[in-house]
């Protein structure tokens, strides 16, 4: 069988964090473990939200976790002609148009829309307009898919899945106003350029992979495959976000804890460890198994980071 290639694709709008740790860590040790190769793609097409530095950062922290890459470092904005190009595939196909609905609508669209941002279903709103109708069009406008059915999948974490994404979402944005692609239409592009075949993001994302696959059924790409795995939350069982404490990769290793302590608790929270304890991620690539991630959600509780020995 060909070996797998599989992707880390971080966002510069902010600091990496334990939870985004965790999946990075899955995420490699997966294609590790299968003797494939990983990719590295920053995704910053949302350049409005991009932070100043933060691209060398998320390349700093994953080399401390010790999660190398193949191949050069991929700036999604860089590859704006390929998105174009997908762009005018999907016009001549008619299988776009011509959206001016108000940008409170639209403006989340180039980021990734995890659950909590997702809005309520598109209306249908401008679907009667063709691609052709753009060109009379004096008001700023996005592109949107057109949603006819929802394919099933097979999600190698969660198992056969099917949402209905004309109750969910409906008609979705792949090509923002301020002429930028959105983050939908980008992923699949990168993803099939890059050869990818398996992609392990947060389960907070399982509602784009359909979207996603009609995409890559439309511009007759191969899809990867894919595998959702829980979140890391705070003790309120929320996302693990700001308003849990400081919980940024770079203050972990400014506070001198050893790579080794985050990536043993983090094995030890996905089950290949019997306790936390100091391991380094190459060392975990043959216990690697994604059926012994607990389906629950990990909870970052305080005492997990006094262990690590990252707050007294």
């Amino acid at each position: 069988m060909p070996s797998a290639v599989g992707r880390l694709a971080p966002s510069p709008t902010g600091a990496q964090h334990v939870g985004n740790a965790r999946t990075y860590l899955v995420a490699w040790l997966s294609a590790r473990a299968r003797g494939g190769t990983v990719r590295l793609r920053v995704e910053d097409i949302d350049v409005w939200r991009n932070k100043p530095g933060a691209a060398e950062q998320l390349a700093d922290d994953l080399r401390w976790l010790g999660l190398d890459w193949d191949g050069p470092v991929v700036q999604q904005s860089r590859r704006l002609a390929e998105h174009t190009a997908a762009l005018d595939r999907l016009k001549r196909l008619e299988l776009v148009y011509p959206c001016t609905c108000s940008r409170a609508d639209i403006q989340h669209a180039a980021s990734a829309p995890h659950l909590e941002h997702e809005g309520p279903t598109y209306p249908g709103t401008c679907a009667g307009r063709s691609a052709a109708d753009a060109d009379s069009l004096a008001v700023p406008f996005a592109w949107r898919f057109r949603v006819t059915d929802s394919p099933p999948f097979t999600d190698r974490f969660v198992g056969e899945t099917h949402i209905d994404l004309t109750q969910a979402q409906g008609d979705f944005v792949v090509w923002r106003a301020v002429d930028v692609p959105a983050y939908q239409l980008a992923v699949v592009v990168d993803d099939a350029a890059a050869g990818v075949t398996e992609v392990i993001r947060g389960d907070d994302l399982l509602t784009s992979t359909p979207r996603q696959l009609l995409l890559y059924r439309a511009l007759g790409l191969a899809p990867p495959e894919h595998a959702h795995v829980p979140l890391v939350v705070g003790e309120d069982g929320r996302r693990l976000a700001k308003r849990h404490g400081d919980t940024r990769l770079s203050a972990v290793r400014a506070a001198g804890v050893p790579a080794e302590r985050l990536v043993g608790l983090l094995g030890w929270s996905c089950g290949w460890l019997d306790r936390p304890e100091p391991i380094t991620a190459t060392e975990l690539v043959p216990r690697f198994d994604l059926t012994r991630i607990p389906p629950a959600p990990f909870v970052l509780t305080r005492g997990l980071l006094k262990g690590i020995g990252f707050i007294p």
